[in-house]
């Protein structure tokens, strides 16, 4: 089989596979494709993809050579019109882009996305979503630090005391675990928020302060993710949120639901309640972002409070976020490449069969069909 990684756009440094990744696939007796320029901006560079045994083409001759694509972004109309593979894989998020899902269905393509991987213990090494999370909740708190005025530590100088940053996380999931755990080792004092009662343990083992609000649904059935909540419980959570917000000096959100809009968590009214100088980094700002003021790729200041709206923090790391991710399809094509190098889908895998959202022209998993039904 061959497998063909191609370059990302250009808002995206990361990139699928890197060379240390491709003596894997070779053992496999898979060939790999790799188009020129695609791992520059890892710092991966073409003869070291050559060096490791692939082969480099222009996107043109990668797209009709290989039997399997790999690309993290959804790939352009012009590349599925010029694609032979009939399998392609990335992070295509199909959630929140069911027109295109249903494009690539009609054109006969099978479509792996990596973001819909049950989230199961045994899927921990090939969960993408996890270990970008990581860097996104890690590169947060570093944005949040580099832009914010003041100190995060406290120090005591001969010029007087400077107290501590006062930081407020709002969600407990992989990013925000990996943000507390960071703002701790600078310093700062921290808050967290999460619906999700399980995770209070988590947090105070890393030093923070668990906010609680009773009443929340459960999300025991949500395969790890957050859950809508009641109009009440959203009531109580404001409340408790407003406070919280009005006595911290550094907010990172990171609140999601799947396949829907981000839950507004902050208004304008409460952000004008912090002080001159703070700043809220919203990790979701691609789905809408959890305050009222969020623009994706932009900073906006409201009443000198700055709004960073970043979902694409991992692609500030491409180095590690490459290494990390590529390790996650690597785990992962092991359930789809047998020992003689061949393409087998074997539907009776729950991970494959999550993972895999069209198939022989036909919608095929069960989140995404709902959704378009």
């Amino acid at each position: 089989m061959i497998i063909a990684v191609l370059k990302e756009p250009a808002s995206d440094t990361r990139v699928s596979l890197l060379p240390e990744h491709i003596p894997s696939l070779k053992k496999w007796n898979v060939d790999v494709i790799i188009e020129k320029g695609a791992g520059e901006k890892a710092f991966a560079s073409d003869k070291a993809y050559a060096d490791a045994g692939a082969k480099l083409l222009d996107r043109e001759a990668a797209l009709q050579s290989a039997e399997l694509i790999l690309s993290i972004n959804p790939l352009s109309e012009q590349d599925t019109n010029q694609c032979k593979a009939r399998v392609l894989f990335g992070l295509f998020q199909p959630l929140y882009q069911p027109a295109m899902i249903s494009e690539w269905a009609a054109k006969g393509f099978t479509v792996f996305s990596i973001d819909m991987l049950p989230r199961t213990t045994r899927a921990q090494s090939m969960d993408v979503l996890s270990s970008q999370a990581n860097i996104a909740g890690y590169k947060a708190v570093l944005t949040a630090a580099n832009m914010y005025a003041r100190y995060l530590p406290m120090f005591m100088t001969a010029a007087g005391t400077v107290a501590p940053a006062k930081m407020l996380i709002l969600g407990a999931g992989v990013a925000g675990l990996q943000a507390i755990a960071t703002a701790r080792r600078l310093g700062a004092v921290v808050e967290v928020f999460d619906t999700r009662p399980a995770v209070k343990e988590e947090v105070m083992s890393l030093g923070a302060r668990f906010i609680e609000v009773e009443g929340a649904a459960s999300a025991a059935g949500a395969g790890g993710y957050a859950v809508e909540q009641s109009e009440a419980f959203m009531q109580k959570q404001k409340a408790k949120i407003a406070e919280s917000v009005a006595k911290a000096d550094i907010v990172i959100t990171t609140a999601q639901i799947p396949g829907k809009k981000a839950p507004v968590l902050i208004t304008a009214e409460m952000i004008e309640t912090m002080r001159a100088g703070s700043v809220i980094v919203d990790i979701a700002a691609a789905t809408g972002g959890n305050t009222s003021l969020t623009k994706n790729n932009e900073t906006v200041v409201h009443n000198a409070v700055s709004i960073i709206g970043d979902s694409n923090l991992p692609a500030t790391m491409p180095g590690d976020a490459s290494k990390l991710y590529g390790k996650n399809i690597l785990n992962f094509l092991q359930l789809i490449v047998n020992k003689e190098g061949n393409l087998h889908l074997n539907f009776e895998d729950d991970l494959v069969k999550g993972t895999c959202i069209v198939h022989e022209k036909m919608i095929v998993n069960d989140r995404l069909k709902s959704l378009i039904a």
